[in-house]
């Protein structure tokens, strides 16, 4: 006997999986009620469920076979196994969804957002990956019929899935790519650019936290043909993107003439102002282009002293956005520390005033909650809220570094907090030992989320934000406009970013030279000794021998890492008359930039300094960091770059007890190396002229006693110099917090 509540029964037994149990219940009700069909509906899932398929369909088709034609509707039945196949994915079994859904189509197999369905399970499950194909051909075979039955947020969805999986599953490409592009081409333009726009974030994705430059250039080329040519503003944010893409995939030429032709089509100042920023950038990381990357470099300068003076309102958040970092370029050129930091400071506030215009609402109740807890302030604070706020939460030359901080802070005092933008799935082992284990809370934060994250950090009640990138991550100098915590801190990542919203810029007191408060607008706070501080570095088994370079076992090896951004003309001629003047000497370069461009030009700079061009040899990628760290160990003597020193390198290099060869400057870049070798123990190779950086090049490569001495003096230092003592480093970094703390209490 069926109670009045028997359905409700039902659906508790199928959510416990007592399907034999329901089915009776439908039993019985079909007994009372054959002429509803929604019980056969129901039994017949249940049926399936318990993987009687054929009673299943038997259980459909004896109602459907009671129907007059005309009446004849599958609508409910598809409703039901619907509503099923979604309540499957919410408990992740995949498995039973996807065989609800395949008997959807099986019954409707021109159902397109059930096929949408299936694209996305399979996504999910590596078992059916080999039905992917059938299934995009099928949708797309219904889009350029129709685009009426599609759930543009279903295909939305789907789509954002499908390029993420085209990152790790290389035999896809070609389906997603030609799905992709039909869905581009069967939509009108008055929807198209939600799915232009939905392709792009994921083409981002796909560069910056996949690692997958490639395959973003090819759906961003699919997206750039298909914007409406009305929709100018987007045409040339696309151009941008993709000189990005193709500057990330080493594709530099190609990068250079996309960006060149972004600046030619840029209307206002602001645009040009970008537009040179992505063509400056193609230029420094292609290598051998430096001449004209310079020329560039004066050219931003009056561009952006013009858009100081005018200060027009610019509409465009992502053009503010970026123009945040136009002058990053800076400080690789030129030492000019003052000129530098007054101009970017200019650019910081003029693009900090339009974030707070932007974000009025958001900076109102952000003030207010500061206000508030302000009035309420706890005077003997005894436990700080520390954020720490990164895109470097990775295998990242910052996270290197910064690790150790994280391993060594005081639990019981301060309590660590990340927000770190990665919009990748999943967690990197690394990331979780290092920062996820080691933090009071940990947060993931995707593109376009910045409101969350002010949100998050105001929940959390930070005392003292720490901003590990500056100017690296244009999405930081938006975050750390809008003030969130009580006291905003720069550290570690680059240079101060001029903000006027940062109170403190981290340094010691060899990195940045007495005179550097007269031209920093946020204030420098010095910690005793060492603005940084590790406990080692991970090595592995090398995989790079003399021998396999053809040098001589007797020969003298320097070695020069750098990046192409950090190839500077004036100082590789100083490197080339070091290896004139030592006989037997070989210069080994590694970095990424373009190969071929870049011999012809060493070749050149090697020409007119009257070296052999066969001592100059280029070095492949090692497999790992911890290869590269073995393989540097095949050096006698490590050439610093300038006027943007090495800092990994460096600390590497020492680490390794390998004499090192810097030039001193006055900016923060260019005395990253002094200070760390101060603080390591030696001060042989530190160079404070362009004569002393030859002379000191010349003697350690000539005087072999010299190099033990120094490698000898490097490795007694890893007992107690300040550089390897992170622990102590730690204890200093607190005892700051805890001083900026009491100052903001006082004031």
């Amino acid at each position: 006997m069926l109670q009045d509540n028997w359905q409700q029964q039902a659906q508790e037994y199928l959510i416990n999986e007592n399907y034999s149990a329901a089915a009776k219940l439908y039993e019985e009700a079909i007994e009372r009620e054959s002429d509803i069909k929604i019980y056969y509906w129901y039994l017949g899932l249940l049926f399936l469920l318990q993987g009687q398929e054929t009673e299943a369909q038997v259980t459909w088709f004896t109602a459907l076979s009671e129907v007059a034609e005309a009446d004849f509707d599958i609508t409910e039945l598809i409703e039901v196994l619907d509503k099923e196949a979604k309540r499957r994915i919410t408990i992740e079994d995949y498995h039973v969804a996807w065989a609800v859904r395949q008997h959807i189509k099986e019954i409707a197999p021109e159902d397109i957002n059930n096929l949408l369905h299936l694209v996305a399970i399979v996504i999910q499950l590596a078992t059916f990956k080999d039905d992917s194909s059938e299934l995009l051909e099928s949708i797309s075979n219904s889009l350029c019929v129709t685009t009426d039955n599609c759930d543009l947020t279903l295909l939305l969805d789907v789509i954002r899935k499908l390029l993420v999986y085209t990152s790790t599953e290389k035999a896809a490409f070609n389906s997603v790519f030609d799905f992709a592009k039909i869905c581009l081409q069967s939509h009108p333009d008055n929807s198209i650019m939600i799915i232009i726009e939905t392709v792009m974030t994921q083409c981002i994705k796909l560069s910056a936290f996949y690692r997958r430059p490639d395959l973003a250039s090819k759906f961003a080329e699919l997206c750039l043909d298909r914007v409406p040519k009305n929709y100018h503003l987007e045409h040339r944010e696309i151009l941008t993107l993709i000189s990005y893409f193709y500057q990330n995939n080493q594709q530099y030429d190609k990068g250079i003439e996309v960006a060149k032709l972004c600046y030619e089509l840029a209307d206002t100042l602001s645009e040009k102002i970008c537009a040179n920023q992505v063509v400056l950038r193609g230029l420094m990381t292609s290598g051998s282009y430096w001449q004209e990357a310079y020329d560039r470099l004066q050219d931003q300068i009056v561009l952006t002293e013009q858009l100081v003076e005018t200060q027009p309102n610019i509409d465009n958040i992502i053009d503010i956005t970026r123009l945040s970092n136009a002058l990053s370029a800076l400080p690789y050129f030129e030492d000019k520390p003052q000129r530098n930091h007054i101009l970017q400071h200019q650019i910081s506030s003029f693009c900090q005033s339009h974030f707070i215009k932007k974000y009025a609402e958001i900076v109102e109740h952000n003030s207010r909650n500061l206000d508030l807890r302000r009035q309420n302030l706890n005077r003997n604070k005894q436990i700080f809220n520390i954020g720490y706020i990164s895109h470097c939460f990775k295998r990242h030359s910052v996270s290197w570094l910064c690790r150790w901080l994280f391993k060594h802070h005081n639990p019981e005092k301060f309590k660590i907090h990340c927000y770190s933008f990665d919009d990748s799935e999943g967690m990197e082992s690394f990331t979780q030992r290092h920062f996820v284990d080691k933090s009071y809370k940990f947060y993931k934060f995707g593109l376009h989320e910045n409101d969350k994250v002010w949100q998050q950090i105001q929940a959390d009640e930070i005392d003292i934000l720490v901003d590990l990138d500056s100017l690296t991550l244009d999405q930081a100098c938006e975050l750390m406009s809008i003030k969130s915590a009580p006291i905003q801190v720069t550290w570690l990542g680059w240079d101060s970013s001029g903000l006027p919203s940062i109170d403190y810029f981290i340094a010691d007191p060899y990195v940045l030279p007495e005179a550097a408060q007269d031209y920093y607008s946020e204030t420098i706070w010095r910690l005793p000794q060492t603005y940084i501080a590790v406990e080692g570095f991970e090595i592995d088994v090398p995989d790079l021998q003399r021998e396999d370079l053809d040098i001589p076992s007797d020969a003298i090896i320097y070695f020069m890492t750098q990046k192409g951004y950090k190839r500077h003309l004036p100082h590789l001629q100083l490197q080339m008359k070091i290896i004139k003047e030592v006989p037997n000497s070989y210069l080994l370069i590694k970095g990424d930039a373009d190969p071929e461009t870049t011999k012809v030009f060493f070749e050149k700079i090697a020409a007119e300094a009257g070296v052999d061009f066969s001592r100059i040899k280029f070095l492949p990628y090692a497999r790992s960091e911890a290869v590269h760290r073995a393989n540097l160990q095949v050096a006698d003597v490590v050439l610093d770059t300038y006027p943007y020193n090495g800092a990994t390198t460096t600390l590497e290099t020492l680490w390794l007890g390998i004499p090192l060869v810097t030039r001193v400057g006055e900016q923060f870049s260019a005395r990253n190396s002094y200070g760390m070798m101060v603080n390591a123990g030696i001060t042989e190779g530190i160079a404070w002229t362009e004569e002393e950086y030859v002379e000191w090049g010349v003697r350690l490569g000539k005087d072999e006693k010299l190099r033990q001495e120094v490698a000898w003096k490097l490795r007694q230092g890893r007992k107690n110099a300040p550089l390897w003592d992170a622990e102590k480093f730690t204890r200093e970094m607190e005892n700051a917090y805890q001083q900026m703390w009491q100052k903001y209490v006082d004031s």
